[in-house]
């Protein structure tokens, strides 16, 4: 039994390749083996004169001998087995050593492919918020009551997101989902604050930041839950929104608007529409036919009789009461509002089927409508922008917007004296202080309520 290596060429010079001759007469086994490792001939030849002259050679050939030493080590071994091996086996024992590094070679460029796949297709937490802002504007992803986004909840999505995204860049670096902790909420909110956003705008942002990372730890792609911490919150301030009082609302309906474009009309009804049902711009801008309802009451009443007097005869009367049913979209909330006879007027103007406007068109027309009929009164605000407080003054026609008709809704009810558990049934409020945020009655207001109601003030 013996393995060794051979050239086999009628060159006396220049490089060939090594043949392996393995031989085992107990197998009856002689093959002659590429090798796949080449020598230089002059060397080779010279290695076998003597002891001195193969140390020489192995001395000079380190890499070359020891792969051959290995080869000789494996192939013998396999020759004083009982089985003998096949040629191909003795072929792939000589390649595992020759090939050993290619194949190493190959296995790492193998290993570094799967890494950066699995590194593709990992969820990560910009990956998670793309997914998370397509899938609730497409309706695949519901709110936790089982409802679609409202279509304000996705636009503060996408801003908050575009702020994200703006700070990523700025930052030159990519966050993940371990990388959201207090140094990222205070280099963020900082960050937020340098481009003059105002607390609220701030806490409204985080607040979504918050929502993302929370349906993603419920998903099981994180469990990090820095962002819980108390620290890390949405902030928000009270501000000072205004309301219309009557006398506005009154100079509201009667301005002239001709002027201003055909649609002015439309988005001063909807705005109104807004008042008096006192729900976002969500629900009053897309109430639909299906949503009215009346119903009409009767009952018996005894009034004097005329042809008897002292004695009393029973009447059939009569009423019809319209209102709206309605599941606010923003917290899935089921509210029913009465109607009142400036509301059902405009409903019946548009045959209980009022068309539906942009949101931005109502926001821009009604601060003109609101200019044209007259409500310029200057009104002191209190701003805070990259957490610096600045008071202002404006007029008040260019504070209006489409959320205005819910406030003005909401505090015209109160100062009317109807009970904040009941404004709550029509607001959707679920608390007396949520609520209270809403009614933006003056203090002349609160005095001329209390003077009416009370005989004490009197």
């Amino acid at each position: 039994m013996a393995t060794e290596f051979k050239i086999r060429t009628k060159e006396s010079k220049g490089m060939t390749s090594l043949v392996v001759r393995c031989q085992s007469r107990v197998h009856g086994i002689d093959y002659r083996l590429a090798s796949g490792l080449e020598v230089d001939i002059q060397a080779w030849n010279k290695s076998k004169k003597s002891t001195t002259t193969l140390k020489n050679f192995r001395d000079a050939n380190p890499v070359l001998t020891s792969k051959m030493d290995e080869i000789k080590r494996n192939l013998d071994a396999a020759l004083r087995k009982t089985n003998p091996p096949t040629k191909e086996e003795m072929r792939e024992i000589i390649d595992s050593v020759v090939l050993a590094e290619a194949r190493a070679a190959q296995q790492r460029r193998k290993e570094e492919k799967k890494r950066i796949e699995a590194e593709e297709q990992k969820m990560t937490l910009n990956k998670f918020i793309a997914n998370f802002l397509k899938e609730i504007q497409n309706g695949s992803r519901k709110t936790s009551r089982g409802t679609s986004y409202a279509l304000g909840t996705i636009k503060a999505a996408k801003t908050a997101l575009k702020q994200f995204e703006a700070f990523q860049k700025e930052a030159h670096r990519e966050y993940d989902f371990n990388d959201i902790d207090m140094q990222f909420y205070y280099d963020f909110t900082a960050y937020l604050a340098k481009r003059e956003y105002n607390i609220n705008s701030t806490g409204k942002i985080v607040k979504q930041l918050k929502t993302i990372m929370a349906a993603a730890e419920a998903e099981g792609y994180h469990n990090s839950a820095i962002y819980k911490n108390n620290r890390f919150k949405g902030t928000r301030v009270d501000v000072d929104s205004i309301y219309l009082t009557m006398e506005d609302l009154d100079a509201l309906m009667k301005a002239d608007i001709s002027e201003l474009e055909p649609a002015a009309e439309l988005a001063r009804d909807i705005f109104m529409v807004g008042v008096w049902t006192a729900q976002r711009i969500s629900d009053y801008n897309n109430i639909k036919k299906d949503d009215i309802q009346t119903i009409k009451n009767r009952w018996i009443e005894d009034i004097p009789d005329p042809d008897n007097p002292g004695q009393t005869m029973p009447v059939i009367r009569q009423n019809e009461i319209t209102y709206i049913n309605i599941r606010q979209q923003k917290t899935g909330a089921k509210v029913s509002i009465p109607c009142r006879a400036e509301l059902r007027a405009i409903l019946e103007k548009y045959n209980f089927e009022i068309p539906h406007l942009e949101d931005q068109a109502i926001n821009r027309l009604i601060k003109q409508i609101a200019r044209k009929a007259g409500i310029t009164q200057p009104v002191s605000i209190e701003t805070t922008k990259g957490g610096v407080k600045k008071q202002e003054s404006k007029e008040k026609c260019d504070l209006v917007m489409s959320h205005t008709a819910r406030r003005t809704g909401a505090t015209l009810m109160y100062l009317a004296g109807v009970d904040i558990y009941d404004i709550m049934k029509i607001t959707g409020h679920t608390t007396p202080e949520m609520l209270k945020k809403y009614i933006k009655a003056d203090q002349l207001d609160v005095v001329q309520k209390l003077t009416d109601k009370y005989d004490y003030f009197k």
